[in-house]
């Protein structure tokens, strides 16, 4: 049996490099997904996770405000998820600008009834359909990939996932995907590689399936703790990030606020918790993943402005005033043990 060393993002660093960008307002860090009539432009290479805490149409208005993408959750009846679509696409962010097109994606599942989820979801003027399970290098991806171009055409995008390998990605792409979620566990509430002794750490992913020949866009998802990741992930080959914990528990996500003992809280959890599965089929089989709360953090756009800047700066360091020359520049070094405590603010740890 053969083994090879694979690398987390706390495992490598940037190398710095010459820069001659004077302000961070010179760094675009748009992306593109997809080409062609199914492409989507984004002006901020991040989107919200398909996660009944993290998505709703709140958080899919705010991400487009930022140039990102909101892609409504699946756990819920048809007609609720359909309600969530037509209500983020009201523009209630841009007042004064209603002729500025929201872009919202919504999941949908592999199983019985995702045909007629999708058929609504399309009627209701979803812009991306993306299919959303945890292994998606599987037959039942690529059967749903196939129907739902039948039912809704050669002109919209198609996201799927989610997988781990290259010839994941490549076999997603020939049966018809534009884009692919790259990661299997690593999410902060997500226990599959513990249950089933499965997966790929996250960096290592993502430099794998960069190398496809594929016409196909890949999504860094699961594992993203900070803009730093962010910028590794994109170094690696990302052509954008999907992120659920860092956007969870403030006022765009879906769900009640909580009061413990005088402190705010959100429910944060995994969509195969027991908790999550009861919730929304009213069982519970595989578990792979925990429900926990979490201290409230006020509203999303103080985060994304502060993962604006971060990635601008990461940019920067590399002297890259694009994602394209990001990636053509770019170079990592390992740090050891010793080095990911010393890249952490430490002063506090002092005796």
């Amino acid at each position: 049996m053969r083994t090879k060393v694979s690398l987390c993002y706390d495992d490598v660093l940037l190398v710095p490099q010459f820069s001659d960008i004077r302000s961070r307002k010179e760094i675009d860090i748009g992306t593109t997904l997809g080409t062609g009539t199914r492409a989507l432009e984004l002006g901020m290479p991040i989107i919200s996770s398909p996660m009944d805490t993290v998505t709703g149409p709140a958080m899919a208005e705010v991400m487009n405000v930022f140039g990102g993408l909101g892609i409504i959750h699946r756990y819920c009846t048809i007609d609720d998820q359909v309600k969530m679509v037509r209500a983020a696409k009201q523009n209630r962010y841009h007042s004064t600008k209603n002729d500025i097109h929201v872009n919202v994606g919504a999941a949908v599942g592999v199983t019985e009834g995702f045909e007629q989820r999708a058929i609504a979801l399309h009627q209701a003027g979803v812009d991306f359909l993306c299919i959303d399970v945890a292994h998606g290098h599987h037959t039942l991806v690529r059967e749903a990939i196939e129907t739902l171009r039948c039912l809704i055409g050669g002109d919209k995008h198609i996201m799927a996932g989610n997988v781990a390998t290259l010839e994941g990605v490549n076999d997603l792409a020939d049966w018809g995907a534009d884009s692919v979620r790259c990661n299997i566990g690593g999410g902060s509430i997500c226990s599959t590689r513990i249950q089933t002794g499965h997966g790929m750490p996250g960096l290592q992913t993502i430099i794998e399936c960069s190398e496809t020949d594929r016409d196909v866009s890949i999504i860094a998802d699961g594992g993203i703790r900070n803009s730093g990741d962010i910028v590794k992930a994109l170094a690696a080959g990302a052509d954008c990030v999907m992120i659920g914990s860092l956007l969870s528990a403030t006022t765009e996500s879906p769900g009640a606020i909580q009061f413990v003992a005088g402190d705010r809280f959100k429910t944060y959890r995994g969509m195969a918790s027991e908790e999550a599965q009861q919730d929304w089929r009213g069982k519970a089989s595989s578990l792979e993943g925990i429900s926990t709360i979490i201290p409230y953090k006020g509203s999303v756009t103080r985060i994304l402005e502060q993962l604006d800047n971060g990635i601008r700066s990461g940019f920067s360091y590399s002297g890259s005033r694009t994602l394209t020359e990001l990636q053509s520049r770019a170079r990592f070094t390992r740090q050891t043990a010793s080095g990911i405590s010393e890249s952490k603010t430490h002063i506090l740890e002092k005796k």
